[in-house]
């Protein structure tokens, strides 16, 4: 007789972005005081032992299952890593003989389930053919992210997997993978914007930047922020000591203005409807001129890269967060770098 059982887990789990498994633990070490020792084996065989007491974490793949969620949350305030593209916030762990078993004890709980998988690829994707269809493919950008939490599952060997129906994501796996434009954009930086303007339409529900709309990009050159905005309708006044591209120089929905854009004012460029800066900078000085932007009153929205130097200073971050109605996110084509959503 084919069986199952589930057990209900203690814990929470962090799936880390691809090939930063090392931010995420960095993080929950200087930014939560949370350390755990990476010198055991990182993967389902072997566990990774706290630093302080006999529980244990282990590494599912990217998937980090912490062991006691409610000292996690104590210990960390309630907040959750930037470097977790989706937390599972229920976990719990299923047992079955079947593939068709699996499918049938996920769809139990909710219609939308994605996997992560780092082994057993093959019964994964036997797994979600079973379940409800939901779109796994890269998304053609604009696009919508439903309100929805997603859920995740991970098969840690051929009859068992963790799960968890409420997630922290609206995304598959906690990642928005977008269709690549290899041809038109000056930079791959284009990715980044389009990304952080979908959250930013999720968080707010606000239009993305179209015609009518006036846009102000700091350190726009070769302008792959620039040309996403262009494609969408927007008038831009882009600022940069070296001229973008030669096309967008030739839009003539772009103002191009060779200056150092963090030296102008507010009052000198204008009221805009966003503000846009992806310019390697300090995150103090990128702090103050945001603030500056923020006390003219003369803009709605900005999007900024926090890009870190060395040692990230937590403190600094939370000086960023606490900037009512913002959001701090780490993107999915975010590198050691965060992103400011307002």
């Amino acid at each position: 007789m084919l069986t199952t059982s589930c057990k209900k887990l203690t814990g929470i789990c962090f799936l880390a972005f691809p090939q930063q498994q090392s931010l995420l633990l960095s993080e929950l070490k200087n930014r939560f005081n949370i350390s755990i020792d990476t010198s055991g084996v990182m993967n389902s065989s072997g566990s990774l032992r706290l630093s302080k007491g006999p529980q244990k974490s282990t590494f599912y793949g990217d998937l980090l299952y912490f062991p006691d969620k409610d000292a996690f949350l104590n210990a960390s305030g309630g907040k959750l890593p930037y470097w977790a593209r989706t937390c599972m916030t229920e976990p719990f762990l299923l047992h079955f003989d079947s593939i068709g078993q699996a499918a049938g004890e996920l769809k139990k709980l909710q219609r939308n389930w994605a996997p992560y998988q780092y082994t057993c690829f093959r019964r994964a994707q036997l797994i979600q053919e079973k379940l409800p269809y939901i779109n796994l493919k890269e998304r053609k950008f604009p696009l919508t992210i439903p309100d929805s939490s997603m859920g995740l599952y991970t098969l840690i060997d051929e009859h068992t997997l963790i799960a968890s129906a409420k997630t922290t994501s609206a995304l598959p796996a906690g990642a928005l993978n977008l269709v690549e434009d290899h041809e038109n954009p000056p930079s791959r930086a284009y990715l980044k914007i389009q990304e952080s303007l979908t959250l930013a339409s999720s968080f707010y529900g606000c239009t993305l930047p179209g015609p009518g709309q006036k846009c102000f990009e700091a350190g726009a050159c070769p302008g792959g922020w620039t040309w996403v905005l262009t494609e969408l309708g927007a008038q831009v006044h882009a600022v940069d000591r070296a001229p973008l591209d030669d096309r967008l120089m030739n839009n003539p929905l772009v103002k191009f203005q060779a200056h150092d854009a963090f030296t102008l004012t507010p009052q000198e460029i204008g009221p805009v409807d966003w503000v846009f800066s992806d310019v390697i900078c300090y995150p103090e000085r990128l702090l103050k001129w945001i603030h500056t932007w923020l006390d003219s009153g003369l803009t709605r929205h900005m999007i900024c890269t926090i890009k870190m130097q060395g040692e990230i200073d937590w403190k600094l971050i939370g000086e960023f967060a606490a900037i009512p109605d913002s959001h701090i996110v780490h993107l999915n084509y975010n590198k050691h770098e965060l992103t400011f959503i307002l």
